[in-house]
């Protein structure tokens, strides 16, 4: 406002008073107490309300103004110093990912010294520490961080993971647990809580959890996979309870688990184990053959073997294997165990009728100079029978052909029902299985006259 505005509004203000006084002569007496009191004209009275009014209103603008003037500051100094702390984080965190660990812990701890309750410095320096190989540091910055937010599932995801690089799954277990106890359908907690109970063989827990992951709303491919996980889970809680001797339960959680999934080759294996545990000798028999006629895994032909020479029925066997090569005569695997098991009972020449077969239709494999070089040893063929056990070398006298792992080719003496390395059920297979699968059946070629 110019000088001569304000003095144009003072003199239409005092004209105004002046003529406000002239046509209001009267005077007012405001009383303070009973015997105190003072008399003003009215004009005084009204325009000096007027004043105080003003002067109280401009005061409260004044205030106000400095008021948010100082909030201002406040916050834009608060925002600078969020800004500089979120810069060196961040630049914490690019050299954390650039394998700088050294200048990563500097610039790390510098954004937490400068601000004690930033959760994401103690995660990011936490991850330094686990690549420095310093787990339990890193624990106890992650400690540190759930302490200043006990909600946060991000810390509790990290803190759990460490704890699991520890070997402490225990305590990982509870970090899990916390996290479904805040969010009771969060798959992730679930999925790895549920592996938790698995690698410790807490197959029933682990049961009840994959139920409530295939709740959780899956969608597309992955409900397929978890239902195939939950059958997995299923079959060893029966093999559970058939360890336990609670046979009938077993065989009942078996037979489901195969009506669900007939190729479920180790739920078939197992339930013949079960029988054989309830004395059902001839059904355990049944399972076991149809087993292999249905899916054809050598691991059937090992039971049935195992069983018959354990019963002293060799015959029965035999019999069993004259009517499947009838009806499965490309079948090598097949043709290999018959002549593995004439061996076994001292019938040379169709043990070595069958293992010719196998050897003139299929690629070379030490199993088979295994089996030839026995042959030849009960036969008095010294020279040749060294001669096949020098190619079968590292193969054991005891005809112990061993099994591999289809899924990833860990090799075992014993067939498996699940792979110890990649967890996969009913994958172990006679080593050479591929090699002869599917192949054409071509007959040796007969000898010529002299030879």
């Amino acid at each position: 406002m110019t000088l001569m505005a304000f003095l144009l509004v003072v003199i239409m203000f005092l004209a105004f008073f002046v003529f406000f006084s002239g046509i209001n002569p009267q005077e007012m007496t405001i009383f303070f107490t009973p015997d105190s009191s003072i008399t003003y004209p009215v004009t005084v009275v009204v325009i000096g309300c007027i004043l105080v009014g003003l002067f109280i209103g401009y005061g409260f603008h004044i205030f106000g103004t400095l008021s948010f003037g100082l909030r201002s500051w406040l916050r834009s100094r608060n925002e600078k110093k969020v800004k500089e702390i979120d810069s060196v984080y961040r630049e914490g965190v690019g050299r954390l990912l650039s394998g700088d660990i050294k200048k990563a812990r500097n610039l790390l701890q510098k954004a937490i010294d400068k601000d004690p309750n930033k959760i994401e410095g103690y995660i990011a320096l936490a991850s330094v520490a686990s690549q420095e190989g310093d787990l339990q540091e890193a624990v106890s910055l992650l400690r540190k961080a759930k302490s200043i937010n006990g909600k946060s599932l991000e810390v509790m995801f990290k803190l759990a993971a460490t704890y699991v690089e520890q070997d402490q799954d225990d305590a990982a277990c509870k970090e899990y647990e916390e996290i479904l106890e805040q969010e009771k359908d969060n798959r992730k907690a679930i999925r790895s809580l549920r592996d938790l109970h698995m690698k410790h063989g807490r197959w029933e827990e682990a049961m009840e959890l994959q139920k409530r992951l295939l709740k959780a709303g899956l969608s597309g491919n992955r409900v397929q996979e978890e239902k195939e996980q939950m059958l997995s889970i299923r079959y060893e809680v029966a093999k559970q309870k058939l360890a336990q001797g609670e046979c009938d339960q077993a065989i009942t959680a078996l037979k489901q688990i195969i009506k669900e999934n007939p190729s479920f080759v180790a739920a078939r294996v197992t339930l013949g184990d079960a029988y054989l545990q309830c004395d059902n000798k001839t059904e355990a028999a049944k399972i076991w053959q149809s087993g292999y006629e249905e899916l054809g895994r050598s691991v059937f032909l090992s039971r049935l073997e195992n069983f018959y020479i354990s019963q002293e029925d060799p015959k029965t066997l035999l019999s069993f294997y004259s009517s499947a090569i009838s009806a499965r005569s490309n079948d090598l695997v097949l043709r290999f165990f018959y002549g593995k098991l004439c061996l076994r009972l001292e019938m040379v020449d169709e043990a070595l009728e069958q293992i010719y077969v196998v050897e003139n239709s299929a690629p070379d494999f030490p199993q088979i100079h295994l089996l030839l070089a026995e042959a030849h040893r009960r036969r008095n063929r010294i020279d040749e029978a060294i001669e096949e056990y020098q190619k079968a070398l590292g193969v054991d006298n005891q005809l112990s052909l061993g099994y591999v792992c289809d899924k990833c080719g860990k090799r075992n003496i014993e067939w498996q029902s699940r792979c110890d390395v990649c967890g996969t059920w009913g994958s172990y297979s006679i080593a050479f299985r591929k090699l002869v699968e599917n192949r054409e059946v071509v007959s040796p070629t007969a000898p010529q006259a002299g030879a």
